[in-house]
């Protein structure tokens, strides 16, 4: 009776130990997570969102919570960071403790085999690859073509008198016939209108809530998806039909192989192709929207830009010989 009662008030012990051990790290857990609320089950605080301006929906959590804060999103738990301090932890100082991660829905907008959805040598390859195409040597043969695209746009804003011009939006027409030029070269006007129409499309619906039925922007995102594959695939077997393999980006995707002497697929160059669009095209427009911006606002620096141009313009025969970038 005896090793009995010892044996009881043993597992007692340890059960009751092992109790409050895990009490203690709920607790740890508790104090680690920041402020927030995770909304209702799976579809969490995602209706509250799309049912408002996004700005008023993360400028009521930050009120309410503080620069970091949780929150449930297209069925993804979230940790949101609005202060410079929280983004330099994840992106520069620890960026080793994390990793790119997506909603399914984005992920199937841009295509699984884009190389920021991915880790190792398959990224590291595709990264390596993406860079060498859009390198400034490569950039500097295309900077005639490009400076071509500035004044067209320039001459379209110019006839629209009296109208309001949206330049984020311009700048990412802008930015997206630049990608086009950095990733295809010279493509032919019929398949340039079609990626144009079915791209916008895709860009639309990408933030859109993740309905997939007929009609809503997220279903006509998903058909657009499906025929810029397409479009894409005329094109890579044209250029290996015509044996046209070029040195753009394109180019390179199709020249690429790995050491094994594995090449990439149809749908691994459509997905990059894609996604290389989709990342440059945000970005590129947000930096010239903030360009155009501060050289608006600052006149000394407008005519300082002004002058250099002149400089640049005259030191090339008044235009008569092809622009050069230093």
């Amino acid at each position: 009776m005896i090793f009995i009662l010892f044996f009881l008030c043993t597992l007692l012990s340890y059960l009751y130990l092992k109790k409050q051990k895990k009490g203690k790290q709920k607790q740890r857990a508790k104090l680690l997570i920041p402020p927030g609320s995770m909304g209702w089950p799976y579809i969490g605080e995602t209706l509250q969102l799309y049912s408002q301006d996004p700005n008023d929906f993360f400028a009521e959590k930050q009120t309410r919570y503080g620069n970091i804060f949780k929150t449930h999103i297209l069925g993804c738990p979230c940790v949101m960071l609005a202060s410079p301090e929280a983004a330099r932890f994840v992106l520069v100082t620890h960026a080793h403790l994390f990793k790119p991660t997506y909603p399914k829905s984005k992920e199937k907008m841009i295509g699984p085999f884009a190389l920021f959805f991915h880790q190792g040598n398959y990224h590291t390859n595709l990264r390596k690859l993406v860079q060498s195409s859009l390198a400034p040597e490569a950039i500097r043969k295309l900077v005639p073509d490009i400076e071509a695209i500035a004044i067209s746009a320039l001459e379209s804003w110019a006839s629209t008198v009296g109208e309001v011009i949206h330049t984020f939006h311009e700048m990412k027409k802008f930015s997206f016939e630049v990608g086009i030029l950095s990733i295809f070269g010279h493509l032919d006007g019929k398949y340039l209108e079609q990626l144009k129409e079915n791209y916008c499309i895709l860009d639309k619906g990408y933030n859109s809530f993740p309905t997939n039925l007929p009609g809503t922007a997220y279903n006509k995102a998903i058909l657009a998806r499906k025929r810029l594959g397409e479009i894409l695939s005329e094109i890579i077997c044209e250029r290996r039909e015509k044996k046209l393999l070029g040195k753009d980006l394109l180019g390179h995707l199709l020249n690429f192989k790995t050491e094994e002497g594995q090449t990439l697929n149809e749908d691994q160059i459509a997905d990059n192709i894609i996604g290389v669009l989709f990342a440059a095209q945000d970005t590129t427009a947000s930096v010239l929207t903030w360009i155009l911006k501060y050289l608006h606002d600052d006149q000394k620096l407008l005519e300082a830009v002004k002058a250099e141009q002149k400089m640049i313009y005259e030191s090339n025969d008044g235009g008569k010989r092809p622009l050069t970038v230093d």
